[in-house]
């Protein structure tokens, strides 16, 4: 640790390694529980689901807490990924392999269908993104909400345009791989969250920032903000298809009933209850809004009323989510731990060396 006039700093180098060693040791700890029944299959596929949501909460977050912008058709790019990546395994021989317990010889096609979906679906993004993000507010708003219903019903009746098989409509794509473990869906979530993470605290970072902030000025100082504003809508459309292949591998079926506009809302719920901008409230409220339903089934008839409220009265006390804006750091706890504990002895230290 180094040490410099007044306070104690973490090298970055070893901010990487803590960071490494608490995300280890909490997929041990789940790892663990899960395979010795501790965690039920039914709460590890509730985990399954809590990693989705948690990806498609901070990608969201990357266009609307960090960029400033309002996009509602988050759902449209999750369905584009997951109908990608579910066309995908089907043709591929990933569906024996993964039946007769060989997972290593399937990890290959899992991984192409992962990236082919974040491909197409930044695609995608990048399409709607160029045109749409000249547009702010209500317009931006209004634009991708279309954008997501369109591809709704193009996954609806595009089987009857092509003249053959190819989503199968409103009948649903069935018989997906199930791909999707908790080791697979752990490991997206940290991949997602440290990418986010190291764009934003890049200068391509500062610069997304620094649009949400004043558009104007960052463009009087030289920001190519066209450019930085469809980069960011790009990456966030990237990481929901990624999301949304990793639904169609836990899933093992597709309805394109399932990317109505509600959807896009409940992603929205998230990233607004966690606090725009702020990574970790994007994966608490995603954790909680995923969980929440599930803990009060034994209360059937009210637990949506139970639900709402919760919602409500955290608007009401909190309008800027959990956490507002502020992201959590361990390294910055530990900085803080450590100069509580050393700074008052480095100061008398040097008071008695003064004398």
């Amino acid at each position: 640790m180094k040490k410099t006039r007044s306070a104690i700093r973490i090298p970055m180098p070893l901010r990487y390694l803590i960071n490494l060693v608490l995300i280890l040791a909490l997929w041990f700890v789940l790892y663990t529980l899960i395979q010795n029944g501790t965690i039920t299959n039914y709460w590890s596929g509730i985990l399954i689901t809590v990693g989705i949501n948690i990806i498609l909460a901070t990608s969201l977050n990357v266009a609307t807490g960090y960029l400033g912008q309002l996009p509602l058709g988050h759902a449209g790019f999750m369905a584009v990924g997951a109908y990608t990546g579910g066309i995908l395994m089907k043709a591929t021989p990933a569906a024996a392999l993964l039946s007769e317990g060989n997972t290593a010889a399937a990890l290959p096609y899992i991984l192409l269908a992962l990236l082919l979906s974040a491909v197409v679906a930044g695609a995608f993004g990048l399409i709607i993104g160029i045109p749409a993000l000249r547009l702010r507010g209500d317009y931006l708003a209004i634009i991708t909400l279309g954008f997501g219903e369109i591809i709704r019903v193009i996954l609806t009746n595009i089987d009857s345009v092509l003249g053959f098989e190819f989503t199968y409509g409103a009948a649903g794509l069935k018989r997906i791989p199930k791909f999707s473990s908790f080791n697979l869906v752990f490991f997206c979530v940290v991949f997602s969250c440290m990418l986010i993470h190291m764009v934003m605290k890049s200068r391509h970072g500062r610069a997304i920032l620094s649009i949400r902030e004043n558009e104007i000025a960052s463009e009087s100082v030289g920001v190519p903000t066209t450019y930085y504003k469809t980069f960011a809508f790009v990456l966030s459309a990237m990481l929901a298809g990624v999301a949304g292949c990793l639904y169609a591998g836990y899933l093992g079926s597709l309805y394109p009933a399932n990317f109505k506009f509600m959807k896009s809302i409940e992603i929205l719920v998230m990233v607004v209850l966690g606090g725009m901008g702020s990574m970790l409230g994007s994966v608490l409220s995603a954790s909680v809004l995923t969980i929440l339903p599930e803990a009060l089934r034994a209360f059937d008839n009210y637990r949506m009323v139970a639900y709402s409220l919760a919602l409500v009265i955290m608007m009401i006390f909190r309008p800027k989510g959990l956490l507002g804006s502020y992201d959590f750091s361990m390294s910055r706890m530990l900085e803080r731990a450590l100069n509580a504990v050393f700074r008052p002895k480095l100061r008398a230290r040097k008071g008695s060396d003064g004398k």
